[in-house]
């Protein structure tokens, strides 16, 4: 999986739709092999983006869980700590 894509799902507050915007263009530039599609290739790139992003809306937006919400500050200074001891 891409690192660049985050979970997206059980956050306080909600992902935006520019955090899921972001994770679907990072997987279509994962599974296209490419950052940026040729001129002949650009209406189908931003199509399966936009088909990813209503698809990643649907499913988090339908998920259910127990657990507690994230607060992103504190899950993104457990990620800069495991970093930090990975790279040292």
């Amino acid at each position: 999986m891409c690192r660049n894509i985050r979970p997206l799902f059980n956050f306080e507050p909600p992902a935006t739709d520019d955090e899921i915007h972001a994770a679907a263009l990072q997987y279509v530039r994962k599974v296209s092999g490419t950052r940026k599609p040729s001129s002949h290739n650009i209406d189908p790139f931003e199509r399966a983006i936009a088909e990813i992003a209503e698809a990643t809306r649907k499913l988090v937006d339908s998920l259910e869980t127990t657990a507690p919400p994230k607060n992103r500050e504190i899950e993104a200074a457990k990620a800069r700590e495991r970093s930090a001891q990975r790279y040292g």
